[in-house]
């Protein structure tokens, strides 16, 4: 069924235009990506949102990951409501990041001291610094695609050449700094090999996403992970997993619970603030004790540990300890996407889809990507008329093929059906561009 119109989110997106920089506060928001007008929401709940016309989504992005439980879980709004009237913010420390750090030690067994933040851009940009002063070492080797914040350090794309030092994603980053920066091929093990060799001497830490979220969904492969792992471990260099989308999102220990391979420091976010702004990082006890106050490598934060998102965070750890829900939200996902992919082959189309837990992606191509180069070359067209279809149906996939996409507990068979029922319809109406 096709919705209302969007007239109130287009007078909103213009209004917004007057008063942001491209009307949003972080970009794939803006739409560009499939050439549409965004949706500007008024309530979320279960595995629905509500936009400012009154249309009902059903929501595969959860806020890009932290809503696992569904929106507006009431065991976490209950427990943020307590902590407002007990107050906001307080500069100082509170029992609440201890409970969120316990939690998050006794299940992520590479994690034995942690440092709470705002952002999962902070904890990649702090863990970084932390990596440079505990090895007095300057190079990063970071991976094509994987995406850590708009640190500028890691705002860093490749160079003429596999070995190349990195060139500015972004105007404002100075050459000087990003020339420590090497990047890398992802799921490349000779590509790394050789830039390791190269820079090892002065390599102070390797950053990678072992699930990259940003190029879609891409895994690292076992081979790949193992051997940044030897590599690392070998030349005293630190390996730095960037958990902050699979962190308690596709198991209880994350990625590296998955792949069995534990890094030196791992950098979270999302789900553990449990909606609220929030971030994290931590690692070896020997390490993390290089932080000031204890250290000499500065970091620090006004509102890190806030005591909302403390609150939100602990409640909901607490709820997925007891519940236990990545085998259900894998199964959830393997059923929607086995689903999507009967309809698209059985007419002639190209597709292909991934999951670990309740985070998946879906790709116009007949193989699955590997890297961000293979997820480039999957059909633009196919995936804009998809996604605006789906939008103007009820279905709220990410609007850029490069954003993995989230399943909660409160999507069921309902949820499921009534996507599949719309997918099957755009299919069979020719809605999606060949």
């Amino acid at each position: 069924m096709i919705l209302n119109k969007i007239e109130r989110s287009i007078a909103l997106f213009n209004q917004a235009k007057s008063l942001m920089p491209g009307g949003v506060n972080s970009p794939v928001r803006a739409f560009k990506n499939i050439n549409g007008n965004p949706i500007f929401f008024e309530k979320a709940q279960g595995a629905y949102l509500y936009d400012a016309d009154g249309n009902k989504y059903v929501d595969y992005i959860g806020s890009w990951g932290p809503m696992i439980m569904g929106h507006s879980h009431p065991e976490v709004v209950n427990a943020i409501k307590k902590q407002v009237e007990l107050g906001t913010s307080y500069g100082a420390p509170t029992s609440l990041e201890s409970d969120v750090a316990s939690l998050i030690i006794k299940n992520v067994p590479s994690i034995e001291k942690i440092r709470m933040v705002n952002s999962g851009t902070e904890a990649t940009m702090s863990a970084i610094r932390l990596a440079r002063g505990y090895t007095n070492r300057n190079k990063i080797i970071k991976f094509d695609g994987c995406y850590h914040g708009h640190v500028d350090s890691l705002l860093i794309k490749a160079g003429s050449g596999v070995s190349t030092f990195g060139l500015p994603d972004s105007p404002g980053i100075p050459e000087d700094l990003a020339k420590h920066t090497i990047t890398c091929p992802y799921n490349d093990v000779g590509a790394f090999i050789e830039i390791f060799n190269s820079v090892k001497d002065d390599l102070a830490t390797v950053i990678v996403e072992p699930i990259a979220g940003n190029m879609g969904f891409v895994p690292g492969t076992e081979e790949f992970l193992k051997t940044i792992r030897s590599y690392t471990e070998t030349n005293n260099s630190l390996l730095i997993f960037d958990e902050v989308m699979s962190g308690f999102r596709v198991s209880l220990g994350g990625a590296q619970e998955i792949f069995n391979i534990k890094p030196d420091l791992t950098a979270l976010g999302k789900v553990i603030g449990g909606g609220l702004p929030v971030g994290a990082f931590g690692g070896k006890e020997k390490i993390m004790n290089y932080l000031a106050p204890e250290g000499p490598v500065y970091q620090a934060g006004t509102l890190s540990g806030n005591p909302l998102a403390m609150a939100a965070g602990a409640t909901l750890l607490n709820l997925l300890i007891t519940r236990n829900p990545f085998t259900e939200l894998e199964e959830k996902a393997k059923l929607m996407l086995n689903g999507m992919k009967e309809i698209m082959v059985s007419s002639g189309i190209p597709f292909s889809t991934n999951q670990i837990g309740g985070m998946f992606g879906f790709f116009f191509s007949e193989e699955l990507p590997k890297n961000i180069n293979d997820v480039s070359k999957t059909n633009d067209e196919m995936f804009s008329s998809f996604i605006n279809a789906c939008i103007k149906n009820g279905i709220y996939f990410a609007p850029s093929k490069y954003e993995a996409g989230f399943i909660s507990t409160t999507h069921g068979d309902l949820e499921i059906d009534k996507t599949l029922e719309v997918i099957n319809k755009i299919v069979k109406t020719g809605e999606i561009n060949k």
